[in-house]
């Protein structure tokens, strides 16, 4: 099983800026994806970003220009550099790693992180 650390979450006011990491514990062999999804309370989860080991990155539409992810495959470590936060952005971010891992190098599983609580308000 792979350990997803996060950090960086808190309170912000709208306009402001917030960076969340994630740290992939060391049993992971390969990470295909790494990326972010949200939840807001009372709604379902979503993508946020997400970027493949081979650059290839997507973004939900709400957070285009504002959002960036970035990603060290050598380090398995992924970030979300959070600009122009709005109080819509409100939710649990978390941690999201599809890949594989050294007991089971053939077999791809998901993997989450336990959310860090984003809060953007004044």
């Amino acid at each position: 099983q792979v350990q997803l650390v996060e950090s960086g979450g808190g309170l912000v006011q709208p306009g402001g800026s917030l960076r969340l990491s994630c740290a992939a514990s060391r049993n992971i062999f390969r990470a295909n994806a790494m990326g972010w999804f949200r939840q807001a309370p009372g709604k379902q989860r979503e993508l946020v970003a997400e970027r493949t080991s081979s650059g290839i990155t997507n973004y939900a539409d709400s957070v285009k220009g504002r959002f960036t992810i970035s990603r060290d495959n050598a380090k398995n470590t992924v970030e979300l550099q959070m600009s122009s936060l709005k109080p819509e952005d409100t939710a649990v971010y978390y941690c999201h790693v599809v890949g594989t891992t050294l007991a089971s190098r053939f077999r791809e599983s998901e993997f989450w992180g336990q959310g860090t609580q984003v809060t953007v308000s004044s």
